[in-house]
């Protein structure tokens, strides 16, 4: 379904975006598996891809500086000369209550989840402006579309990942990109197994499905939208959350 694309995925050496890459790997992407901070971990994404006759390479990058979004697009385009897929993962949380949150845990968080996924929009644009192509999938979350008790911080950048999304869709349709949001609810993660089991009842309790999410769920959806078979939806926030956010 994607053989030949070239894919850059970011925050993709654990959770959700380790599941991303993975499953456009095995549609025939080759992936660049972007990480911040362990570079062992993008290495098992990397090996695990191999292992099934997959391409992919890790790529180190904060795409909260713009400089360095820069430079990984740039590196990528002079490899390949082309990026097909664009998924804007990484993602941070620094919960607090917002009369207790201090002003770096908003900023981190807004700077991470938001301008980081605006860097490489903006970056990966002339290239696709120029190919008259690409799909752009950025992970916002359930959160940004509800609100939610004590993420003041986490809540506003995915929202405005939903924004960024739409503007983006308008500016870049003329040219046969497509920019969609697919924004995920409870999901079997890292971060959500710390929870505790009473916030885990109330939260599932919250979701008409009855369960939480697991990581391929969300994985298919982004392929299904960096494949040809979505070339006519664009703009779109799609809810992947078991029916919480209806």
């Amino acid at each position: 379904m994607l053989k030949g694309k070239i894919a850059l995925v970011t925050g993709a050496s654990r959770g959700i975006g380790k599941e991303i890459a993975i499953t456009l790997a095995k549609e025939g992407a080759f992936v660049a598996v972007n990480y911040n901070g362990s570079k062992e971990k993008a290495e098992e994404v990397i090996q695990e891809i191999i292992s099934f006759g997959g391409k992919a390479k890790a790529y180190q990058c904060n795409v909260s500086d713009f400089e360095e979004a820069s430079s990984l697009i740039a590196d990528l385009i002079k490899e390949h000369e082309r990026i097909d897929i664009l998924v804007n993962n990484a993602g941070i949380t620094k919960d607090n209550l917002l009369m207790k949150m201090k002003e770096e845990e908003f900023d981190q968080v807004i700077d991470i989840n938001l301008k980081g996924t605006f860097n490489c929009m903006k970056h990966i644009s002339r290239q696709m402006l120029k190919q008259k192509s690409g799909k752009i999938i950025n992970i916002s979350s359930v959160s940004g579309i509800l609100g939610n008790v004590g993420q003041a911080n986490y809540c506003a950048s995915k929202a405005g990942v939903i924004g960024l999304t739409k503007s983006a869709a308008r500016e870049l349709a003329s040219r046969g990109i497509t920019v969609n949001a697919v924004a995920p609810g409870f999901i079997e993660t890292d971060m959500t197994q710390v929870l505790s089991e009473a916030v885990r009842e109330q939260a599932t309790k919250q979701i008409p499905l009855g369960r939480f999410g697991k990581v391929e769920e969300i994985a298919n959806m982004v392929c299904f939208l960096a494949s040809d078979k979505a070339n006519y939806i664009t703009g779109q926030v799609i809810s992947v959350d078991g029916g919480m956010a209806m």
